[in-house]
């Protein structure tokens, strides 16, 4: 029986492949998401991958994570240094999670540097790319 894994990723990451490529890349969403999903799969892990730029809806899924006691991967994206609301949420998770940024966030700009969501995540990965999403999988499927 495979482990459920919950993948949700913030606003502008829907663009993947075509937002700042020089910062994220050229892979696309659809295209982390079947990566996700079958690297998952390898470890053992069911992975579904979601995105919104809605921040209701991110409250929402994270939510239903905390009610099924669901691991989470999460890139919360610009949430990620003002979100109080997305913090909160992430407070009520008993499973693990992971806090996931594909650029490294302390050596950009300087709003950027601090994430109001860090304490209430298990660990986070920054600056590995796409492959920090691999990391963090990893790491779940072994906890």
């Amino acid at each position: 029986m495979s482990k459920p894994v919950v993948v949700l990723n913030g606003p502008n990451l829907g663009r993947l492949g075509r937002r700042e490529p020089q910062i994220y890349g050229t892979t696309t969403h659809a295209d982390l998401a079947a990566r996700l999903v079958e690297y998952g799969r390898g470890l053992g892990l069911d992975v579904e991958v979601r995105q919104t730029d809605s921040e209701e809806r991110m409250i929402g899924w994270i939510h239903e994570a905390a009610d099924e006691r669901t691991p989470v991967v999460i890139n919360p994206a610009a949430w990620s240094h003002y979100s109080i609301a997305i913090a909160d949420a992430l407070a009520q998770l008993e499973a693990p999670c992971i806090e996931v940024h594909i650029s490294n966030i302390a050596a950009r700009e300087e709003l950027r540097h601090h994430s109001v969501v860090s304490a209430h995540v298990t660990g986070t990965i920054t600056g590995l790319g796409l492959k920090g999403y691999e990391a963090a999988l990893a790491w779940l499927a072994t906890s």
